[in-house]
């Protein structure tokens, strides 16, 4: 969908014709969402567009920065947690998002939804003073500026779930546990594979190199170079919470087995001089012609009951002050 506003004398105005809108005076600002083939090909000859420019977009490559002779192109990709296409559990999903920055229009192009772009265009046509006669370079900081705070709430849940997991790693052994370590792993990974990107192209746009962004608009994309940089850590502090998470389940899944393994050893122990006796005893020495003569003793049996139960107690003492017991 083609959604088309021109800033001038104060107001915003929409246009449906594009050619229109790019030859208005004031300035531009074309979003295209969910775009298809027909719509694409329509923005990138009203603007003249680079066809790799638009490619990049529909080939969801890493953030980037890219400078032409009559626009800048900026790819930022949008985030948040969803379910799966193949599980119930969350994922990072991700929809890229070009801006073409012109001199007196900027472009927003995406073949998916991006939520915060909609918003920020919604509050532009209202007539949002922070946008109007402030130059497409401020139109494309808002737009960036969006999508980059939405990564605070993707985190914001992820730390939600890194809690809930530390409270349940040290009671619990459950493979679901270490299941559900191992999704916020794969997010905080997929996610930082995202952040550090952006953060990149963004200190292009702060540095002001592209002839486009205007001196006081810098200041603002340093804003949000600010930002990605406090997300990239937040990223990684959460990434080393869900490590140490990590270490903890798999301490106590050992200190687990060890319990278990000392309670058999001492039912093992126990049993081994049972056994012998029931081996040595169970031989059917009466017929044969070696000599027993404690087969024939009547106090055979108590003896050897008493024997057996002063090892037994011996073996429990010696297990009680090693702490097996």
């Amino acid at each position: 969908m083609i959604s088309a506003l021109v800033y001038a004398d104060r107001h915003a105005e929409e246009y449906d014709d594009l050619t229109a809108a790019r030859t208005a005076v004031g300035t531009t600002w074309v979003h295209v969402g969910n775009a298809n083939a027909e719509e694409i090909d329509a923005v990138r000859s009203a603007f003249d567009l680079h066809p790799l420019s638009v490619e990049d977009v529909q080939n969801d490559v890493r953030a980037k920065v890219q400078e032409f002779d009559a626009y800048t192109f900026v790819l930022v990709k949008s985030a948040s947690l969803t379910a799966g296409d193949t599980t119930f559990d969350k994922e990072v999903r991700t929809t890229p998002l070009g801006v073409f920055v012109g001199r007196d229009w900027v472009v927003t192009l995406s073949t998916g939804e991006v939520r915060p772009v909609k918003r920020v265009m919604d509050a532009a046509a209202r007539g949002d003073e922070r946008l109007l006669h402030r130059g497409p370079d401020f139109t494309a900081y808002r737009v960036i500026d969006v999508i980059v705070d939405a990564y605070f709430d993707l985190l914001d849940e992820v730390e939600t779930d890194i809690e809930a997991i530390e409270e349940e790693v040290t009671v619990s052994t459950d493979i679901e546990t270490l299941e559900r370590i191992n999704d916020v792993r794969r997010d905080l990974l997929s996610f930082r594979k995202q952040v550090w990107p952006a953060r990149e192209a963004v200190g292009v746009l702060a540095r002001g190199d592209p002839d486009q962004i205007q001196p006081q608009t810098e200041k603002y994309f340093r804003d949000v170079y600010d930002h990605l940089v406090q997300i990239v850590d937040l990223t990684e502090t959460y990434r080393d919470l869900v490590a140490g998470a990590r270490d903890i389940y798999l301490n106590t899944v050992s200190q687990s087995t060890n319990e278990v393994m000392k309670v058999l050893t001492v039912v093992a122990t126990i049993f081994i001089p049972l056994t012998f006796v029931v081996g040595v005893y169970g031989m059917n020495f009466a017929d044969s012609p070696y000599n027993m003569p404690e087969l024939g003793w009547p106090l055979a049996y108590p003896a050897v009951m008493l024997g057996m139960g002063l090892i037994v107690a011996v073996l429990l003492a010696h297990f009680r002050q090693r702490g097996y017991l």
